[in-house]
């Protein structure tokens, strides 16, 4: 499989794969590319509607050049932790804000949650924040605002420096899925009023009456996995002498057993 940037031939095969409907995966498979690849190129230059090679390969062009400028000539990058390396952290932390963004969240707050949890502390300031992302503090505030109401954030008081951090933590998967699973009951209740008021048995109070129960047998199944596999969360990892990684049966914190369905 091909490494490095895409050339500007191969976005022209993207736009036109686009023009005929095709999916990013049959696109990446056309170009022996990773699907992430092309869903991350069409994301971030203009979505399936806005996609143009030539304004793509120049707007590529750069923030090439720009990430160029922005170091000078001779210095080094900031030192990683754990000797990583600093453009491949970089490169995916750009995979992982499309990924959001392919799920719905808008760019801005795509990009902080990306930031946030591609720290070892899971924890951010606004400043801190808004120096890695080069953007302003306002942008910052009113991402946080979006993604608290959305329980993909929470503040933390910062006592000791009087200021505050926003946090993503294992258990806002958690509750994320829970409020998830929650935000089907609202139709759920007007869909089974619809069937009253249609009367029961007409198409359209079947069609109403069957969505309902299809979702709100989804939602208990998520409830209920949700509450069972919560402890996964907080599984920690332990290094292995060759070097890999095995889930931790240890991981200092006490789990409570998961309720009986």
């Amino acid at each position: 499989m091909p490494g490095g940037r895409l050339t500007q031939t191969e976005r022209q095969q993207i736009a036109t794969g686009l023009a005929d409907g095709l999916a990013y995966a049959e696109i990446a498979r056309r170009l022996d590319r990773p699907t992430s690849t092309i869903t991350r190129e069409v994301m971030r230059n203009g979505g399936p509607a806005g996609y143009r090679a030539d304004l793509a390969h120049r707007a590529t062009q750069q923030r090439t050049h720009g990430r160029r400028q922005a170091v000078p000539r001779g210095s080094q990058p900031s030192p990683q932790a754990y000797g990583r390396d600093a453009e491949a952290v970089r490169d995916y932390q750009e995979a992982l804000t499309t990924v959001y963004m392919v799920s719905g969240l808008p760019k801005m707050m795509a990009r902080v949650l990306g930031c946030l949890y591609t720290t070892d502390t899971g924890s951010l300031t606004a400043s801190e924040l808004a120096q890695r992302l080069q953007v302003s503090p306002a942008s910052i505030s009113k991402a946080i605002t979006f993604l608290e109401s959305q329980d993909l954030v929470r503040r933390e008081r910062d006592e000791r420096h009087r200021r505050e951090r926003y946090v993503v933590d294992d258990d806002l998967w958690y509750q994320a899925m829970i409020r998830s699973a929650r935000a089907n009951d609202q139709f759920i209740e007007i869909a089974r009023q619809g069937v009253g008021i249609l009367g029961r048995g007409t198409p359209a109070a079947t069609r109403l009456e069957n969505a309902a129960r299809f979702l709100d047998f989804v939602s208990e199944g998520l409830i209920r996995a949700a509450e069972q596999g919560r402890e996964v969360l907080y599984t920690r990892t332990e290094s292995t002498p060759d070097g890999t990684a095995e889930p931790s049966s240890d991981d200092g914190r006490t789990t409570a057993p998961a309720p009986t369905p």
